[in-house]
């Protein structure tokens, strides 16, 4: 059996792993390539590349561009949308690392 890191199942539990092609990503968002592409140029989802130079998403990129979707469907410019979801994930993380360190202080 391989070592548990190399297990085809990890990469299906891994939310970074770059599962899911342009077409793939844009049917399950409801959305057409030109708008990942979009995303992707606005700077805010960089797919990784196959061997063969195909654009492929991961989860989490898929929620971040599904975030996006959610603003553009409300009337937001996508330039806009795309600087708002930067903005959202850079306050969630900033509130994460003063949570850790409010909890290190009270050890």
């Amino acid at each position: 059996m391989p070592p548990s890191s190399t297990r085809p199942t990890d990469n299906l539990d891994d939310d970074d792993y770059p599962a899911y092609t342009m077409g793939r990503a844009a049917e399950m968002l409801s959305t057409s390539p030109a708008f990942l592409r979009a995303l992707g140029e606005n700077r805010l989802i960089t797919p990784l590349r196959s061997e063969g130079g195909h654009r492929r998403y991961s989860r989490y990129q898929l929620r971040i561009a599904s975030r996006a979707r959610e603003l553009v469907d409300q009337g937001t410019k996508i330039e806009d949308a795309c600087r708002i979801v930067i903005l959202e994930d850079q306050l969630e993380e900033a509130q994460r690392i003063n949570e850790e360190l409010r909890s290190a202080r009270t050890r």
